[in-house]
């Protein structure tokens, strides 16, 4: 089986393809902006790097006798130049499912999120009927409602095409400390949902909640409560004098998340959380004193 994974050498990009080589079962295309110059990068035999930006490239040759594609490529960084994040992760993710189409791929995959969720003001799980228009105008949660609204324009004029969107709660190992340093598991899922006769959406978190006890347990704290308008409009202000990468309206989306009920995932890609929330956490918190990351371009210290 050919999977295509286009965004190959980023967090999730990277723990896909050692999902899918896993067992030599599958032949992986590995697509990216930049490609890896590490000799490890290369080590696997079954693994085919290619060179390509989704906002600019002809994508069509790229999928072409793809058996399935699995679209991860996304852009969280610059966040003072939305224009850009825009270009790849609205108009990329476009240019993608129309080379899908092009190329007759019968099985797409795509990486939603969390953040697609509309808010909520409870704490009981929501499934994957619960409606996808932003926790907040962040541009990060703007973009993955775009993304919700292309998917299901595509699903209705392609049939054909067996359509699954995954929605992971935040993504952390202990290889990617590095890049979530500088900008804030599903793999297995993801390689189950492209080999695997399923369509729609799939909710995938760990299990477990962090909250300010958690934190501060954690990172050996003591924690005290802040308004959380008052944290935004310091944050907005830290962010906009660029001391801050990330701006006060993300911190807004993460106070309206829903948690996400992961029964459909676990029923029907045979998924379960192989770590809580926490352990997620504590890799990535033990991995950033070391500089942890690996030979991927968006991965390396």
């Amino acid at each position: 089986m050919k999977v295509v994974v286009i965004g190959a050498s980023g967090n999730l990009g990277s723990a896909a393809v050692r999902a899918l080589t896993a067992d030599g079962a599958a032949e992986v295309v590995a697509v990216a902006r930049r490609a890896p110059d590490g000799p490890r990068a290369y080590a696997q035999a079954s693994v085919e790097w290619r060179v390509a930006d989704v906002s600019t490239a002809n994508l069509e040759p790229v999928v072409e006798g793809a058996d399935a594609v699995v679209h991860l490529a996304w852009k969280f960084q610059p966040t003072h130049r939305p224009e850009e994040t825009w270009a790849t992760n609205a108009v990329g993710t476009r240019r993608v499912l129309e080379a899908v189409a092009r190329a007759g791929v019968p099985a797409l995959v795509c990486a939603s999120s969390v953040a697609a969720y509309s808010p909520v003001h409870h704490n009981d799980p929501v499934d994957e009927t619960w409606e996808t228009d932003g926790a907040s105008a962040a541009a990060y949660c703007r973009e993955k409602a775009y993304v919700e609204r292309t998917l299901d324009a595509f699903a209705c004029n392609h049939p054909e095409v067996r359509v699954v969107r995954v929605r992971p709660a935040f993504v952390f190992q202990r290889s990617a400390a590095s890049e979530q340093r500088r900008i804030f598991g599903g793999a297995l899922a993801l390689a189950t949902a492209a080999t695997t006769e399923v369509a729609g959406a799939f909710n995938l978190a760990g299990d477990g909640t962090i909250g300010r006890d958690e934190l501060g347990e954690l990172m050996g704290a003591r924690t005290v409560e802040v308004s959380p308008r008052l944290a935004s409009h310091g944050l907005d202000g830290a962010w906009r004098a660029r001391l801050v990468p990330v701006p006060g309206s993300l911190l807004d989306a993460v106070m309206q998340l829903p948690l996400m009920s992961t029964a459909r995932a676990e029923l029907e890609l045979g998924w379960q959380p192989r770590h809580s929330a926490m352990d997620a956490l504590e890799a990535v918190l033990s991995g950033l004193p070391e500089k942890a990351g690996s030979e991927l371009p968006p991965l390396r210290p």
